[in-house]
């Protein structure tokens, strides 16, 4: 079984949220679905200043099996991108909760953070796949 913080938010998607307490959210992907994905060799991540809308695609996570888009869980602007990312993507594997973190976005709408998952739903989610 994958590892699923219980302190983050998921969208069916894969992608996770965490609440960093000042109006801004980190996003990533799970550790499902970097399994999913295998080995990255390039992540392409939305500029600092993109505004990005829930549900719409806004970077893409290449591995070595496929690329993926990944999609925006929450509506607002970006504020941060994981520039370490560019010459070590693999970090995406290998901690995908932390230093393999994609970007930050400030929300425009913190209630659509309630569309989003809990842990056992997300655990619910992947159990059906």
């Amino acid at each position: 079984m994958s590892n699923i913080p219980s302190e983050l938010k998921y969208a069916t998607s894969h992608e996770w949220v965490r609440n960093e307490g000042d109006g801004t959210y980190t996003v990533g992907i799970s550790e499902h679905a970097q399994e999913l994905l295998g080995d990255m060799v390039f992540v392409d991540l939305p500029d600092v200043g993109d505004e990005v809308d829930a549900g719409e695609d806004c970077a893409v996570a290449e591995s070595v099996k496929a690329a993926s888009d990944i999609y925006a869980p929450i509506s607002g602007e970006v504020v941060a991108i994981n520039e370490e990312l560019e010459d070590a993507p693999e970090q995406v594997n290998s901690d995908a909760y932390g230093d393999g973190w994609l970007f930050r976005v400030k929300a425009s709408d913190e209630s659509e953070l309630a569309n989003l998952l809990d842990a056992e739903g997300y655990q619910n989610t992947i159990d059906e796949d």
